[in-house]
């Protein structure tokens, strides 16, 4: 066995554990936004705008939220998905 897949064992096991532990946390179910859904960001300092998603990926999501006045370059930013709300 080489270093290399002790430390894989090692991670395998610290992940377990953590399985182990979120039983006893108060699970809530974070709704996942699509790419063209309309979001509204709650925190940060963008909090309170309304974007298109454009992006989803594994933790968070890519929106854009606006356009530059002088440039036209879109504004985007990236939010966590426990931080922005679907709008309907």
């Amino acid at each position: 066995m080489t270093e290399k897949d002790g430390m894989n064992k090692d991670a395998i096991n610290e992940e377990e554990m953590t399985e182990g532990s979120e039983g006893q946390r108060k699970k809530t179910k974070i709704v996942k936004a699509n790419v063209g859904d309309t979001i509204q960001i709650k925190r940060g300092i963008h909090k309170g705008k309304k974007g298109k998603v454009l992006i989803v990926r594994e933790n968070s999501v890519i929106v854009e939220f606006g356009k530059n006045p002088k440039t036209g370059e879109p504004l985007k930013t990236v939010v966590n998905h426990k931080n922005y709300k679907l709008v309907k």
